[in-house]
């Protein structure tokens, strides 16, 4: 079995902090760690995207952040099923892709809500207020595809 350069890297790490998991908890470690880099790649597009329609096109802040929320899912799922998860691609990839887009939709309500939250109630300042809604929507997308659109065994 091929290991990729990303499941060497957290191996590493493990054995050089002297971490010894089970095989499953190792995988699950290594799956989190890619997890966090597309999530960071996707964060990195959903702010980018934010910006630019609130400071350059001048969109109010809940509709910017659903244009750029809804761009950086479509990155998300891309990279989620070639790389993240264990997808079971014997199982219909539509019904996977309105899964994903479903559960997506419920972040991005969730998403914007914290916004909403945040900046009207709390009065934080958009971009920190993003930071937190972002933190909280990655752990609910997490849990929520690793439940629905992995394969279990």
């Amino acid at each position: 079995m091929k290991q990729d350069k990303i499941a060497k890297f957290v191996r590493r790490c493990l054995k050089f902090f002297h971490i010894t998991l089970k095989e499953d908890h190792e995988k699950l470690c290594i799956q989190i760690f890619k997890f966090i880099i597309v999530g960071g790649i996707a964060t990195i597009i959903d702010f980018v995207f934010l910006y630019l329609f609130k400071e350059f096109l001048h969109f109010p802040v809940v509709l910017s952040n659903t244009l750029s929320f809804s761009i950086s899912v479509i990155y998300n799922y891309i990279a989620s099923v070639q790389w993240v998860f264990e997808v079971d691609h014997e199982k219909d990839q539509k019904r996977q892709f309105v899964l994903f887009i479903i559960l997506s939709v419920i972040g991005l309500f969730l998403n914007d809500f914290i916004m909403w939250l945040c900046i009207k109630l709390i009065a934080i300042y958009y971009l920190l207020a993003k930071v937190i809604a972002t933190i909280i929507v990655m752990v609910f997308n997490f849990i929520t595809r690793k439940i629905f659109l992995e394969k279990h065994h």
